[in-house]
């Protein structure tokens, strides 16, 4: 499955315009969405993890990349997802889980991270070295850059040849890497990589890769990450303009690997999903997004239990607003660097901030048996009148019987729903 990408990248060098959907996510129900994405497109699911959520110490999850591994085989045999259909890939592998170490120790963490990935089926290998460690300037040279992300790619290769099962790693590099999970703040305009800065990071990237003996990897270099000038921050979107961006879009297709990759796509409209597909991208990041409409349809669900309540009397009183920002309140190491302002509003961003930092909190376990306990409650059938007055989007599809009247159909629904607009830009 590997060389889906690799084949990506040679059919865009021969004019052939197709794309992939990147699925960053460990949240268990947007992942088994994708998989039932996948199954009804009859395509290929990449997914991805991050360097924060999974890593050798575990990440925010609690997993390394052997259990993210193992987690995504036992989701993939209870949706009937044949293994072979799924790809598996790390995103932003650096030193940032360690930036606030010395350069030397923070390479050598993420060495082991990305042998770690490689020895456990990952496949799809996004190197990120563009952030500075302690110690470093402020913003660093294209050349180091270039130079750290070579060395990783060393050891990667260094891993695969010690157990050598599968495809080899592809690769995806770039030395102007959005920032993992979108902006933290955004001004009027996002900076578009220019066609000078991506023929002189491909210059240096594949001069390091040579000097660093690792030349033989550069052909599996599949994208180079560039900023097409899409983001997000807390209360806002910037949408793609491809006019804006013709420069950048012919400086990639006119230039091997011939296609980029694009982060933090998220919110973007269909019709920007899919310019950005006809304009050189042929991978598309999205994350927040997919837990975003995740979360917007647990709470709509609690809202439906609440009425339910209210009517029947004697419900299970779900607390799941409350109980998500309680945890949240109590651990405020993953949202307090980016929800700003008064204590109302900063409230108002925990729960629903496009930012969705929320995400990072569902593995809680008090979190996990609150979405279980609404789950349960929800099981259906769910009145009609309630699915119109809170999930309207689902509505429609209940009434069609398309959709059973029940919680967690619903939600894998509105999760599938963002991920048809992926599945209609990338076709």
């Amino acid at each position: 499955m590997p060389a889906r990408l690799l084949e990506l990248k040679d059919d865009r060098r021969r004019g052939k315009v197709r794309a992939m959907t990147s699925v960053s996510s460990a949240h268990p129900l947007v992942l088994r969405a994708a998989m039932e994405q996948a199954l009804a497109d009859q395509a290929p699911l990449l997914v991805e993890a991050t360097c924060n959520q999974v890593n050798q110490d575990g990440g925010y999850t609690g997993m390394t990349p052997e259990a993210f591994a193992g987690s995504i085989q036992g989701l993939a045999a209870e949706a009937g997802l044949p293994a072979s259909r799924i790809i598996l890939g790390g995103a932003h592998l650096g030193p940032g889980p360690w930036r606030e170490t010395g350069p030397e120790e923070a390479l050598d963490r993420a060495g082991e991270m990305v042998a770690a990935y490689v020895s456990a089926g990952f496949r799809k290998i996004h190197l990120d070295t563009s952030m500075p460690c302690a110690g470093d300037p402020p913003v660093l040279d294209v050349p180091v850059v270039a130079r750290r992300a070579a060395e990783l790619v060393l050891l990667a290769e260094r891993a695969f040849a010690a157990d050598p099962a599968g495809h080899p790693p592809v690769y995806v590099v770039g030395t102007e890497v959005s920032s993992a999970g979108g902006a933290r703040s955004t001004g009027p305009r996002v900076r578009l990589t220019t066609p000078e800065d991506l023929a002189r990071s491909l210059d240096d990237l594949q001069e390091a890769f040579a000097a660093a003996g690792a030349g033989p990897a550069w052909e599996r270099v599949a994208a180079l990450v560039v900023q097409p000038g899409v983001d997000f921050g807390e209360t806002d979107v910037h949408p793609y303009d491809r006019r804006r961006a013709r420069a950048l879009s012919e400086a990639i297709q006119a230039r091997a690997p011939w296609m980029g990759e694009a982060h933090s796509t998220d919110y973007q409209s269909p019709r920007a999903l899919r310019e950005l597909v006809e304009d050189g991208f042929g991978i598309l990041g999205v994350g927040p997004w997919l837990t975003f409409a995740c979360r917007e349809a647990l709470f709509a669900l609690e809202d439906v239990a609440r009425e339910m309540d209210w009517l029947h009397g004697g419900g299970a009183g779900i607390r799941l607003r409350e109980v998500l920002d309680g945890v949240m309140r109590r651990n405020p190491a993953h949202w307090k660097d980016h929800h700003r302002g008064s204590p109302g509003e900063q409230s108002y961003a925990r729960l629903f901030s496009l930012s969705d930092r929320s995400r990072y909190y569902w593995h809680d376990p008090e979190v996990e048996a609150e979405v279980e306990r609404l789950l349960a409650a929800t099981e259906g059938p769910l009145p009609i009148q309630l699915l119109s007055l809170h999930l309207p989007m689902a509505f429609d599809d209940v009434m069609d019987g398309r959709l059973e009247p029940n919680g967690r159909a619903i939600v894998l629904h509105a999760i599938r729903r963002v991920l048809g607009h992926y599945t209609a830009a990338c076709s």
